[in-house]
């Protein structure tokens, strides 16, 4: 554990002689591409596991009152995560995320890279009626502070690497990476300039192409 914790230290420290900020970050954004989809295909998944194993077995063609109960178990579950393992408020996947670049320096606490995954996939399998688009935002985000605090990058590349992670998030989760850089855009403010833009791009594109790799080509809503 030390001699990795040594080899990532001069590992830095070659990093800040020889590749400058500007360029380290499109290989940072490629990253967190990479994160952000994969954990949006994690979210669906489990979400997708979670209805089969509550409903598989269900007659489509009559009523069940399961349906009436089953949300009403997962929101209890969820409550009880968040009181009892996770300890902290992850409330609304955008708020947090404004939060933390006005206030906290564009830092979001390395739990929410997973919690907001879990707390959101136990509500929405359950048949909460949420969606899974604000809770993989918030995951993506963190994925992306996380991941620039972890190679030391500067405050502003940080708040970039945070719109980053949104944007993979939205372009994993819904195979549009157009639609990850626009909301970024739109939701969080960031201004859009040569050096922003880019890895933006990277990252929505890189989540959308491992996005659909593993999951299909297919649309999420298709169209005739």
């Amino acid at each position: 554990m030390k001699d990795n914790f040594q080899f990532f230290y001069r590992f830095l420290l070659w990093r800040d002689k020889h590749i400058k900020e500007k360029h380290f970050i499109l290989i940072v954004s490629f990253l967190v591409g990479i994160c952000t989809a994969a954990a949006a295909i994690v979210l669906k998944s489990i979400i997708h596991f979670i209805q089969h194993l509550l409903t598989g077995n269900f007659n489509q063609d009559g009523a069940n009152y399961l349906y009436l109960l089953y949300p009403v178990i997962g929101i209890l579950l969820a409550g009880l995560f968040v009181k009892y393992i996770v300890r902290d408020d992850i409330s609304h996947g955008v708020t947090k995320i404004l939060y933390a670049i006005s206030q906290r320096k564009s830092r979001i606490k390395p739990h929410n890279a997973w919690t907001s995954i879990v707390a959101s996939s136990v509500t929405i399998g359950f048949g909460g009626s949420v969606g899974a688009e604000a809770p993989i935002v918030l995951t993506g985000a963190a994925i992306g502070s996380n991941l620039g605090r972890l190679f030391r990058m500067e405050q502003k590349t940080l708040m970039l690497l945070v719109g980053c992670g949104a944007a993979g998030a939205i372009a994993g989760i819904f195979k549009a990476p157009i639609a990850g850089v626009v909301f970024v855009v739109e939701v969080l403010l960031l201004d859009l300039t040569m050096t922003s833009v880019l890895p933006l791009l990277i990252t929505s594109v890189t989540a959308a192409t491992v996005s659909y790799i593993f999951t299909g080509t297919e649309a999420m809503f298709p169209y005739s």
